[in-house]
């Protein structure tokens, strides 16, 4: 029997649009690394904004196409309503 792994994954900003593709680079890397099944994302502290949803969606998408899921921890109120304004609440939160 396989071990199931969740392993911690944690974004510190500020982030930039041209840092998206190192940060899914990054995720993709540590998951295959450990064999995770699942991720813990640590996003407390980064802005309330469209980047932030991108990177969001792209590392749920990475994680998907790993075969691992993402749960996040350090959603600012903020970013819950952005998200849920933008159309993407069953999708990310």
């Amino acid at each position: 029997m396989t071990e199931q792994t969740t392993i911690s994954f944690v974004v510190r900003g500020p982030i930039a649009r041209p840092d998206l593709p190192g940060l899914c680079d990054r995720l993709h890397d540590r998951i295959a690394e450990h064999h995770a099944v699942c991720v813990v994302c640590d996003i407390s502290g980064l802005a309330a904004d469209a980047i932030t949803v991108d990177a969001l969606a792209r590392l749920r998408l990475t994680a998907c196409r790993c075969g691992c899921a993402l749960s996040v921890e350090g959603w600012s109120e903020e970013l819950r309503n952005l998200i849920a304004f933008v159309g993407l609440r069953d999708v990310l939160l």
